[in-house]
């Protein structure tokens, strides 16, 4: 693997320090994601857009976080899965249903689990979803908007969970508390959580919890 540095505020190079200056005076430290990418500003710079990009779709911040744990957890990407584990828990997700998505185990809240198997069939047939799993999320209220702003969470996601891979990016103290590690290095596919059976009954889609 090669070596990363993890920049700081003064060892970045002068293109990505005020995004890094930013970022520390929003999340009151510097996550080593983005000390690495501020050695290539630009990933560092495509990073942060997507990021508010997504934050600017009509999916409500539980969704947001369910898709990026979804991605986070299909790329067996241990240190997104630790960061966004705490940020769907200050999105308003409960507990049960973060802990099914760290699992890979099917979510109770029938319109949230259409939102987790849609995302899964984006990864696994790299955007070739089939008619009919895209109308089985339609069904659950979801509209063709919100198809293409799933899109936005994936290609977000997917950039980080490759840099972390690559780099070996170490996990913040700050994150250690929500820990992950892939069992066996399986992940789940559509596939497969098409064919699990739900380990409670469906139940109708909670209000929207409005974000940190």
């Amino acid at each position: 693997m090669t070596d990363f540095p993890l920049h700081t505020l003064e060892s970045a190079p002068p293109e990505a320090r005020e995004m890094l200056e930013a970022t520390t005076n929003r999340f009151g430290f510097l996550p080593n994601l983005m000390g690495v990418m501020a050695e290539a500003p630009a990933t560092l710079k495509a990073y942060l857009s997507l990021g508010e990009a997504f934050g600017e779709t009509s999916l409500t911040p539980v969704e947001q976080q369910l898709v990026l744990l979804t991605v986070s957890r299909h790329n067996g990407c241990s240190y997104c899965m630790a960061a966004h584990s705490l940020g769907a828990a200050m999105a308003g997700m409960d507990e049960e249903h973060i802990e099914a998505l760290r699992t890979g185990a099917a979510l109770r809240d029938s319109r949230l689990e259409a939102l987790r198997r849609f995302t899964l069939a984006v990864m696994d047939r790299r955007g070739w979803v089939p008619h009919e799993e895209q109308e089985a999320f339609l069904a659950h209220g979801y509209t063709r908007r919100q198809i293409l702003e799933v899109l936005v969470g994936v290609a977000m996601k997917t950039l980080s969970n490759y840099v972390n891979h690559i780099a070996g990016t170490p996990l913040d103290e700050a994150f250690s508390s929500a820990a992950w590690s892939p069992k066996g290095g399986s992940v789940e596919t559509a596939e497969e959580a098409s064919a699990a059976t739900p380990a409670h009954p469906s139940a109708d889609s909670t209000a929207p919890v409005p974000g940190a």
